[in-house]
């Protein structure tokens, strides 16, 4: 039985090897979009262009100005000479905020009497407009704290002094790397798994297997056991780039980190052999399988936090290997995370894994019938 299966990983490791199509699929896509996502799929705010519009005349006011010119925030600085000015200035989107200084800031100060400034933000782009309101608040606080100390003015003995855990630079692509080493090779996995059957009724040699001396079983075997190597060896890629390359921190355990991995793509084999069988084309496929890897990763939590989803839709993030792989993945790599936390995430996955497999092996064999 074993040489049996032995023969038929082999042969589906060389007709992957082999097809060009396959081979390029699976060597630079995810190398690709390792290195796009990894920055262009950020939160983080820059070179924004902004609007000023300041009615002080004083010292105070051109003071405030200088400071978010200077700021690496912002790209651009719009001068806008009157109010009228602003609502097209938001509404045609040339900048996401507006900063309104009026005639009475510098004399206020002077006179120690509170001055106001006015951030007018663009709602459409929420998340931008919150981070852009954060960085001008702190350029507006520091003034303030500089002036109060200048002019002698008293203020209170509290400082609040932040430190971030375990990204301190505020690197987003250092929780990028992690979180795309699992969402790169379940897209991986998941394809590999799917073209493998309908392959084999494309091309006319799923007849041959069936009168071949391998047993349904064997097949499954036989067709889990590459797709598993080679999701490996992609997740050992992304590790070498994520961490030598784009020198994204790896503080964990290396037999951890390839534990959960292969429980991972195990969990997905299963439901990419489910989608093979049900296919007849691998155009179909390939559709079958994006089909079911868009919401995966939607739900996983990487674009957004599971708990800000609806409550009705997060016990269905609970179906999701993803979700489990994500927590490991970033624990992994930055917190290093204890063993037990990791196991915790791992026997959800394996159990999904076990599911996924016996309902693909089972649908298959009735398919054979």
């Amino acid at each position: 039985m074993w040489k049996r299966i032995f023969a038929l990983i082999k042969k589906e490791l060389l007709t992957v090897w082999r097809d060009k199509r396959s081979r390029f699929v699976l060597i630079f896509p995810p190398l690709i979009q390792l290195f796009v996502f990894s920055f262009a799929a950020t939160l983080d705010v820059k070179n924004v262009p902004i609007g000023v519009l300041n009615l002080d005349n004083g010292e105070r006011g051109h003071e405030l100005v200088e400071r978010l010119m200077g700021s690496p925030f912002f790209s651009r600085i719009v001068f806008l000479k009157g109010q009228q000015e602003i609502a097209p200035f938001i509404n045609t989107m040339q900048g996401i905020m507006v900063v309104f200084i009026d005639q009475q800031f510098s004399r206020n100060l002077d006179t120690k009497k509170p001055a106001d400034v006015q951030l007018i933000l663009d709602g459409r782009r929420s998340n931008s407009a919150q981070i852009v309101a954060g960085y001008t608040s702190s350029i507006v606080n520091q003034y303030n704290d500089d002036f109060t100390k200048q002019n002698n003015i008293p203020q209170q003995n509290t400082t609040l002094i932040v430190r971030h855990w375990f990204n301190p630079n505020l690197l987003y692509y250092w929780f990028n790397v992690p979180s795309l080493s699992g969402i790169l090779t379940l897209v991986v996995a998941l394809i590999l798994t799917s073209l493998s059957i309908a392959r084999e009724k494309e091309i006319g040699t799923f007849e041959q297997l069936l009168v071949s001396p391998l047993t349904p079983f064997e097949i499954i075997i036989g067709k889990t056991v590459p797709a598993i190597l080679i999701g490996m060896i992609e997740a050992t890629v992304l590790l070498v780039i994520g961490t030598q390359v784009l020198h994204a921190p790896f503080r964990g355990s290396l037999f951890l980190f390839y534990a959960s991995v292969f429980v991972f793509i195990t969990s997905i084999v299963g439901v990419g052999l489910f989608a093979s069988a049900l296919a007849k084309t691998q155009q179909q496929a390939v559709l079958g399988s994006f089909v079911i890897m868009a919401p995966a990763i939607m739900l996983s939590g990487f674009a957004t936090p599971i708990e800000n989803m609806p409550y009705w839709l997060q016990p269905v993030t609970y179906l999701i290997p993803l979700r489990y792989y994500l927590v490991i993945a970033k624990g992994v790599f930055l917190k290093d995370i204890p063993a037990h936390l990791v196991w915790h995430n791992i026997w959800p996955m394996a159990l999904i894994g076990f599911v996924t497999l016996s309902t693909s092996s089972w649908f298959f064999r009735r398919r054979l019938e």
